[in-house]
């Protein structure tokens, strides 16, 4: 057996207001939307992850979510446009990545991050 997917649900009492960060911020495509439930995500292919953390490293909260894009200072740009508060960063870590952290509109703490 192999986990062909991993998703991350968040509950939220207004789907469509992840349209702004997820969208617009991230760029993400709507996958799936049955009103309810609405899916962001990238037609690319993902790994399956799972991480469990004492902390987020650098003496950082341990965020909700970690997402990778191939440009930072282009998601930088689009949270602060979007009126997203930037809580960390950018910074360039000492095990090779650079990130910013940013709640998203459901309070969710978000690690974007790109690997140098």
């Amino acid at each position: 057996m192999k986990v062909r997917r991993i998703v991350t649900n968040i509950a939220s009492p207004d789907v469509a207001g992840a349209a702004p960060f997820y969208g617009g911020v991230l760029g993400l495509d709507v996958l799936m939307d049955h009103g309810w439930i609405v899916t962001y995500g990238s037609e690319e292919t993902a790994k399956a992850q799972i991480s469990m953390a004492t902390q987020g490293g650098s003496g950082t909260p341990v965020p909700d979510l970690s997402i990778e894009v191939d440009d930072l200072d282009e998601a930088l740009r689009r949270a602060k446009e979007g009126g997203f508060a930037i809580e960390y960063g950018p910074a360039d870590e000492p095990w090779g990545v650079r990130r910013f952290f940013v709640r998203d509109p459901f309070g969710k703490l978000v690690n974007i991050l790109v690997h140098l």
